[in-house]
């Protein structure tokens, strides 16, 4: 059955709904977010209703369905449990030549109520025809991870604008190259990023502009999270499909990438130990080619731009140059590793405070409070640390961090491949390469590293030594 689709405005209009349930009360909530009048015909109200009924918010009918009900109505909305008493009021909506609804009924209804993505004034309405409504909630499902929230602010303003935009514009070719821009260029980047009059602003200054306006160049630096795709952020998969180039740092997993565009451009500029390195002026000259040539570029990294992955050096740069950027954030591997192997950063009774430090080279411990470090009830979160692992061993112990702190070293965080090797301090160096540990791996030590093996939900089981074991708060306090 092919369904004619029709968006109704329903503001002031009086419309029935028989039922006083659930679903009744999901019903009644979209229809007075449409502005309608609603009679509400039932025996019983829910909790909601009844408030609602007593607000004025609703006119309640408490009585058994009368077709006189529906007399004057636009629609009719059947909502009850009671299949008989739903073919009535549909018969009887039909009778008066009433668009009748019956929930969970195709059969009975004269109209469908959608599954709806609501970017207001912006609506988009998915229907299967009552055949499947839960596959019709799977494509909502997907549109709503693709479809800018700031796009409902965009359709309202270019709404506000519409009669300038036309008497700018009265060729469509053009008009069109103006939406286009309109989309594309940084008036729905500054509505997304909650600054509406400079949005504006910019939109006043395009049709008072002599030439037809054109999308320019920008740059996101988004954090791709730990690998683990179904950890991308709903803003990071939205960048990901804009773009079109995307700069990928050696972290970014290929189950990521594989999300953006498909013609988007891909260029590899890791940084790898031992092997081919892309410098951080050479990354900054790639982004300003791309932008100048008006190319919508993404910097993707991994974990979070911000917490080691120099994204603060790029956006000082971008800034410099008068080059439009955002920033999407991503999940930092310490939060999202730690999670996947048990390791809750914060305990109440263990863990008070969490540093993430790099271990980088020589130079990065030395140039760390080893002392304020050293102290127990507190948990330390290393990135880029498994070439420097005795070095800071070593460290930790000779400033008083008690050998037996366990510890829990976590490869490929996140991947299906991620393995978790659990110990204590002392002999942390020797399990990492009697192991074969190797890059990228996170290592958290701490009291609540004992928890890796006990709690281990995700990937290989952990290897761990018998003295692994969450100190109780009597011996956490004498290790101090």
């Amino acid at each position: 059955m092919k369904l004619y689709p029709l968006f109704a405005d329903l503001k002031g209009l009086p419309v029935l709904v028989v039922g006083g349930g659930a679903v009744a009360e999901r019903k009644i909530e979209a229809l007075l977010e449409a502005g309608a009048q609603v009679r509400v015909g039932a025996q019983q109200l829910s909790g909601n209703l009844l408030e609602w009924s007593a607000q004025e918010r609703i006119a309640f009918i408490g009585d058994t369905f009368q077709p006189a009900w529906l007399d004057g109505v636009w629609l009719a909305i059947a909502a009850t449990d009671d299949r008989t008493l739903n073919a009535q009021v549909a018969a009887a909506a039909t009778e008066r030549r009433i668009f009748a609804n019956v929930v969970d009924d195709p059969g009975l209804s004269r109209f469908q109520v959608p599954a709806v993505v609501d970017r207001a004034p912006l609506t988009i309405a998915i229907s299967t025809a009552g055949a499947a409504p839960v596959l019709a909630r799977r494509v909502r499902e997907t549109l709503e991870s693709q479809l800018d929230h700031a796009l409902g602010a965009l359709v309202g303003l270019a709404q506000r604008y519409r009669v300038r935009i036309v008497q700018r514009w009265p060729e469509l070719a053009a008009r069109r190259v103006f939406y286009d821009w309109l989309h594309d260029g940084p008036v729905l980047s500054l509505l997304r990023n909650a600054r509406a009059e400079e949005a504006e602003q910019l939109l006043v200054q395009a049709l008072a502009a002599e030439d037809v306006v054109s999308a320019s160049g920008s740059v996101l630096l988004v954090g791709a999270g730990p690998g683990d795709p179904g950890l991308l952020t709903l803003h990071a998969l939205r960048a990901l499909n804009r773009a079109d180039v995307i700069l990928y740092d050696r972290l970014v997993s290929d189950a990521v990438l594989a999300l953006a565009r498909r013609d988007a451009e891909r260029v590899d500029v890791g940084k790898r130990c031992g092997g081919r390195h892309t410098q951080q002026a050479q990354i900054h000259q790639l982004l300003l080619q791309y932008v100048q040539a008006g190319r919508r570029v993404v910097r993707l990294k991994g974990g979070d731009p911000f917490v080691f992955g120099r994204g603060g050096e790029e956006m000082a740069f971008l800034q410099q140059h008068g080059i439009a950027y955002e920033v999407v954030p991503g999940i930092t591997a310490a939060m999202a590793c730690a999670a996947y192997a048990g390791i809750p950063l914060t305990h109440r009774e263990h863990a008070q405070s969490v540093h993430l430090l790099t271990g980088h080279g020589k130079d990065s411990l030395d140039a760390m409070d080893w002392p304020a470090l050293a102290q127990s009830h507190q948990t330390l979160v290393v990135y880029m640390g498994v070439a420097t692992l005795e070095l800071l061993t070593q460290r930790l112990l000779e400033h008083g961090r008690h050998p037996d702190t366990p510890f829990a070293l976590i490869e490929n965080g996140t991947l299906a491949q991620q393995r978790v090797v659990s110990g204590v301090l002392h002999e942390l160096p020797v399990r990492a390469q009697a192991q074969g540990i190797h890059p990228p791996a996170l290592l958290i030590i701490g009291e609540v590293a004992a928890m890796a093996h006990a709690h281990a939900w995700f990937g290989q089981q952990t290897t761990a030594t018998s003295h692994t074991s969450l100190p109780t708060s009597t011996e956490a306090g004498a290790h101090a």
